[in-house]
């Protein structure tokens, strides 16, 4: 303890402010002996960390490059209309038959994934004339989020939308109140379906779920995420598919108030004395319509902590980062998710790395986008936090998110709550001009899916093309600018059809979208 003799001789005369300096920085240099600091957030101290950017010279060029007016007007204009059109009406009638007994799915995943969940849930109780009860959400283990289905979905609409469908209950009757998570989590039960394989054919439910619930009145499936096949299936299940995220899964009243507040916000920009009028919700809010409605971007930077760290990507944080990362990577997933054997250069050139909020922000920029733009950040936690978004903010000054546009008694009822935060997010972005997902994932591809249902611009970014771009060091903005838009000039929402392997969430057509 040599090394801390002048803290202790301080103590000897009355120094109890070095005293609690030593153990405010104890962690730090024992950060395995302090739990949970050594174990649950082993990568706080390196998000501490002050970053420089990573292409210097790429970012002071495009901090001094203006728009054209000209730049300006093909990026906002909208997309034309490509010729297709939702067609969801099914091709016979489909009015409920007589049910067979009743199907619970348990679904585990972040929102989006549920979201596809409740889709698949759907459709399987239509294929075995089930009647469905509301899916039971389980516990998010990453972001420890409870939120059900009623918090986040208008239960009595998705029943509605759906009642010539599927008959949809929200619990269970009396005879039945057995059958909960509980009741499956102690023992192997018959009435339980834990082997249904990833994207299993309607075939497999008639043949391994129908006698369960002829035999004993009811079946539950856990896990479900992903248990149903995307081809081979009848058009009417197809759009069936469709109509539940399309039509039925509305959100919430309370996340809806919110949403139109921030995108009224946005269009409107109004002052900050406006954006925190207790009863701004009730009145949403256009009372300022006589204003031009600006346009905005919204972006879902996907840069969080468990994105860095299963990606095995270097972000230029050096070898303390790294550490941290891998970790948190054993932490988190105990193996399964092991240190790539690709090189940072092999990773990035192969479109694996998630762009950082540094790369988004240039490639923004390189597209036509100015210190002019709103831009709206969707997106839980950022890993490395404002040090990481510092760049982006100095390339695009209005940006914004949830907790400068909303006071925080507005966001009151989703604080704490990543799937009803996920939630505003995701009404927000449907109701944008122009979405930006940083990198793919299931928020990217149901957003996708979704506005391409409506027609909406959708920038994907070229994630191999900007790896290659970003490691040659010595490219000039010029050249940047003209590889990035020539590398995204057909990936603005232009309409793609599906192929076999793909999911009808992320592209509808021809599934559930005609030709006209």
């Amino acid at each position: 303890m040599k090394g801390y003799g002048w803290i202790f001789n301080y103590q000897r005369g009355g120094g109890s402010l070095a005293a609690g300096l030593f153990l405010l920085l104890l962690p730090i240099f024992l950060p395995s002996t302090f739990s949970p600091l050594g174990h649950a957030s082993p990568s706080l101290f390196s998000e501490w960390n002050a970053l420089k950017p990573r292409h210097s010279n790429l970012l002071k060029r495009a901090l001094h490059t203006q728009t054209s007016n000209r730049e300006q007007s093909d990026l906002w204009f909208p997309l034309p209309d490509q010729g297709w059109r939702p067609c969801m009406q099914p091709t016979r009638p489909s009015t409920p038959q007589k049910s067979w007994g009743y199907l619970q799915v348990f679904l585990d995943g972040g929102l989006n994934q549920q979201r596809m969940g409740i889709c698949d849930a759907v459709a399987v109780a239509k294929i075995l004339n089930a009647t469905l009860v509301i899916p039971y959400l389980e516990m998010n283990p990453v972001w420890k989020d409870s939120s059900s289905f009623e918090d986040i979905f208008d239960v009595d609409h998705f029943i509605d939308i759906l009642k010539d469908d599927v008959t949809i209950v929200k619990e269970l009757p009396y005879e039945y109140s057995w059958s909960t998570r509980e009741f499956y989590a102690t023992a192997i039960r018959e009435t339980r379906v834990k082997t249904a394989p990833v994207h299993a054919s309607a075939n497999w439910y008639i043949d391994n779920v129908l006698p369960l619930l002829q035999s004993y009145g009811i079946a539950a499936i856990s896990p479900f995420s992903h248990r149903l096949a995307f081809n081979n299936l009848p058009i009417n299940i197809q759009r069936l598919r469709c109509k539940v995220n399309f039509e039925a899964l509305a959100f919430v009243p309370h996340i809806q108030a919110l949403g139109d507040a921030l995108v009224s916000r946005l269009r409107y920009s109004p002052s900050q004395s406006d954006a925190v009028e207790p009863e701004y919700l009730q009145q949403v809010t256009y009372q300022k319509i006589e204003q031009i409605a600006g346009k905005f971007v919204v972006l879902h930077l996907r840069f969080d902590k468990d994105m860095a760290a299963h990606s095995a990507c270097d972000f230029g944080g050096g070898k303390a980062e790294k550490l941290a990362l891998a970790k948190y990577r054993q932490a988190i997933w105990q193996g399964r998710v092991l240190n790539s054997k690709f090189t940072d250069e092999e990773l990035r050139n192969q479109g694996r790395c998630p762009l950082t909020p540094e790369e988004i922000g240039l490639l923004l920029a390189a597209l036509g986008f100015d210190n002019n733009t709103r831009l709206y950040l969707a997106s839980h936690k950022v890993y490395g936090g404002e040090a990481r978004i510092s760049t982006l903010r100095k390339l695009f000054p209005l940006l914004e998110d949830k907790r400068s546009l909303a006071s925080s008694e507005e966001r009151a009822q989703i604080n704490g709550k990543a799937s009803l935060q996920a939630a505003v997010d995701y009404y927000v972005s449907m109701h944008s001009d122009i979405f930006v997902s940083a990198s793919p994932g299931n928020m990217h591809n149901a957003l996708v899916g979704h506005r391409t249902y409506n027609n909406l611009k959708t920038i994907r970014p070229n994630m191999a093309l900007l790896g290659q771009l970003f490691l040659n060091k010595n490219m000039s903005w010029s050249d940047f600018g003209q590889a990035v838009v020539e590398g995204h000039q057909h990936r603005h929402g232009q309409l793609r059809l599906r192929n076999p392997r793909q999911s009808i969430y992320t592209y509808p057509a021809p599934d559930c979208m005609c030709h006209v």
